[in-house]
């Protein structure tokens, strides 16, 4: 999946070409209210689009946090990827410039907060758990018949609730042509299994350079950023219905437990409790 998304990475997002499958429908940005909000501070709505939707690279003047149940939402913003999987939402800052891609089954939610009345702050683009007290919460706030006292409560209890993921997941493209075409090669095929050796000689380059470029770009060795780059692969899988075996294969592992380790090694837990909770939000 990640393979059909970005081609490599780039600091400048009209320098990157999204791949999209076919049938895809091609959308300039998500509505945002206009105007006054007069006393919302946050306004929620949802939509099934029905068909694999990519979103051009946009910005909003408020902040927006979106989640999804059923499927997958991938976003890229500057060098980095976020993988958005059922049980998380993905805060964005007013301004942040990003580009996107659901998956077709997906229901997306969105909830837009208003800078200058919202109390909480993040420092970029974070993944934030969606629990169940807080989507219930951002779902109530999609109604229309709520009167301002009842909004203006359930607004408050969001802004207690809302919290940062333990686990961050964002994967961070290396934007170094040195090393670029082994990205390219593992986001078109990520079970592609050459290792340092065979990459230093294919690029004509030593081993060392390879793995110091690595972790100057992206702050990983090139085995872990191998690792991390599956498992949001594996992410998007588990989120379209495959099962771990399945997902393991298509990977390259050579047995469903060595992709289970590395799976809990990022996500601290495992694929099938991960897909379990995604079933059960779908």
């Amino acid at each position: 999946m990640l393979a059909r998304m970005f081609a490599p990475a780039h600091d400048d997002l009209s320098l990157g070409t999204w791949r999209r499958d076919p049938g895809t429908v091609v959308r300039r940005a998500v509505s945002v209210p206009a105007g006054d909000l007069g006393p919302l501070a946050i306004v929620a709505e949802s939509e099934v689009p029905g068909a694999p939707t990519d979103w051009l690279p946009h910005a909003h003047p408020m902040h927006e946090l979106v989640w999804v149940r059923g499927g997958t939402l991938t976003s890229r913003i500057g060098n980095r990827i976020f993988t958005v999987p059922a049980g998380f939402g993905l805060w964005l800052p007013a301004g942040v410039i990003h580009g996107g891609r659901l998956t077709a089954a997906a229901e997306l939610h969105d909830a837009f907060f208003d800078p200058g009345r919202t109390p909480v702050e993040f420092a970029g683009p974070t993944s934030i758990t969606m629990t169940p007290l807080l989507e219930s919460l951002l779902l109530r706030l999609a109604r229309r018949d709520l009167d301002a006292d009842a909004r203006a409560r359930t607004e408050a209890v969001v802004f207690d609730v809302l919290d940062p993921s333990e686990r961050q997941l964002a994967l961070e493209l290396p934007g170094d042509p040195r090393i670029d075409p082994i990205a390219e090669a593992l986001l078109d095929d990520p079970s592609d299994d050459r290792g340092l050796r065979e990459w230093a000689a294919h690029l004509g380059m030593s081993e060392r350079t390879i793995t110091r470029a690595f972790r100057e770009a992206t702050g990983l060795s090139f085995a872990q950023w191998r690792q991390a780059l599956r498992v949001h692969e594996a992410l998007a899988l588990l989120s379209a219905g495959a099962d771990v075996r399945e997902v393991s294969e298509q990977l390259g592992y050579s047995q469903p437990s060595t992709f289970i380790a590395a799976f809990r090694r990022v996500m601290k837990v495992t694929p099938g409790l991960l897909a379990k909770a995604s079933s059960s939000q779908a």
